[in-house]
């Protein structure tokens, strides 16, 4: 015990002695959490450019542009005439649709000829051609729906009857989760969980292989020859403690940007602390099978740069195919990702997580198990002793 304690003290003066690790560990969270915080700190994307060409230039049309102009979403560019060359003026103003209000626009309605105004969208942008596309759905939809019972009330019907000649049955949309589809809500904390896995990653590549490299390991753990699941405790601790640091940070953030906490806090901390622990343990496991402090990080960031795209969390898991899904599985990003979800923006019970829990508890297992198994084989090559030379030999 007193040189596990000794060693572990040892951990914790190299951890903090080196400026690397330091920086990565510390200041990384803290900067990435601020600069996407502010990236999307507004939630939604608003005034977004949207072209709108008036062929008609008449008091209907006219109406038509100011109900999209008063769309918070959209800043709508009017157009009396239009231009030679629409894709370039929508790249020239970064526009995420045009709308054609067609000549005799005015006309054709009270006519009840039913004019069609054709809508382009940039999905250049998927996202802000979301956003654009939503909104222009919206105020066309009332537009065009006030305007047809305001023919129906001229032909003297009235308002109340005109609105059940319209619609005849009333359609309610009602949202769920993350009713506001507020961005800041759904990417943020998530973004702040895989800065953490990268961090713990990094820091846990070097555990191992720098020891082995400096040739330190086989001084200072020669005690522990015996012990192989005890040293990888001491590496861990280290990163274990100083996560706890980095939570607590993300917590005061979440309050800074007014992000609502997950639902059950208990929950929440138990299934960080496990995230943390299956993600140690991963390092720790690439860090002890190659023995190169630069190769275990160079293959660690392979396989966590694209944890994120391939977590499901923004795009299902079940539109991908089955070698993609094995990998994302294989890595504590995917289901610490998916229970975060529940927790946080679907506010689901503790029961709904379980699944999540299990998976990332096997990892755990799993990770720890093959670290043992490596470090154990590591520790009798290091520690064995060679064979004494027979007197029959010697001779």
């Amino acid at each position: 015990m007193k040189e596990f304690l000794r060693l572990l003290k040892r951990e914790f003066k190299l951890f903090i002695g080196n400026s690397t690790l330091r920086s990565v560990f510390f200041l990384a969270p803290v900067f990435y959490a601020t600069l996407l915080g502010f990236v999307y700190k507004s939630g939604k994307v608003e005034n977004t450019p949207v072209i709108v060409i008036d062929r008609d230039n008449t008091p209907l049309s006219a109406q038509l542009t100011e109900m999209l102009g008063d769309n918070k979403s959209i800043k709508v560019l009017r157009f009396l005439q239009e231009p030679g060359n629409i894709k370039d003026e929508v790249i020239r103003h970064d526009a995420a649709a045009v709308v054609m209000i067609p000549a005799k626009f005015e006309a054709s309605m009270l006519q009840k000829k039913y004019p069609e105004v054709n809508i382009y969208i940039n999905t250049g942008n998927m996202m802000t051609a979301n956003f654009a596309t939503k909104a222009l759905q919206l105020t066309i939809g009332t537009f065009s729906a006030g305007a047809a019972m305001k023919g129906l009330q001229k032909m003297g019907m009235n308002p109340g009857r005109a609105a059940t000649q319209y619609e005849p049955f009333k359609t309610n949309y009602i949202t769920l989760f993350n009713t506001t589809s507020n961005y800041l809500i759904f990417m943020w904390p998530a973004m702040l969980a895989v800065v953490l896995q990268q961090v713990i990653l990094l820091a846990m590549a070097v555990s191992f292989a720098a020891e082995f490299q400096r040739g330190s390991f086989t001084k200072e753990y020669t005690a522990m020859r015996r012990w192989a699941f005890p040293t990888m405790l001491i590496k861990v601790i280290p990163i274990w403690v100083f996560s706890i640091l980095i939570v607590c940070v993300y917590y005061v953030m979440h309050m800074i940007f007014r992000v609502p906490l997950p639902e059950g806090i208990f929950n929440f901390m138990l299934l960080s602390a496990v995230f943390v622990g299956s993600a140690s343990f991963l390092g720790v496991f690439i860090s002890i099978l190659i023995p190169d402090a630069l190769k275990a990080t160079q293959i660690l960031m392979v396989l966590a740069s694209p944890a994120f795209i391939i977590s499901g969390f923004t795009w299902p898991m079940s539109a991908m195919p089955g070698f993609v899904q094995f990998i994302a599985n294989i890595i504590p990003l995917t289901p610490f990702l998916q229970a975060f979800k529940i927790l946080l923006i679907q506010k689901g019970s503790a029961p709904l997580i379980a699944p999540y829990m299990n998976h990332l508890v096997l990892l755990l297992l799993v990770y720890a198990f093959l670290g043992w198994i490596a470090l154990k084989i590591k520790l009798w090559q290091l520690f064995k002793v060679p064979k004494q030379p027979t007197a029959a030999g010697a001779a």
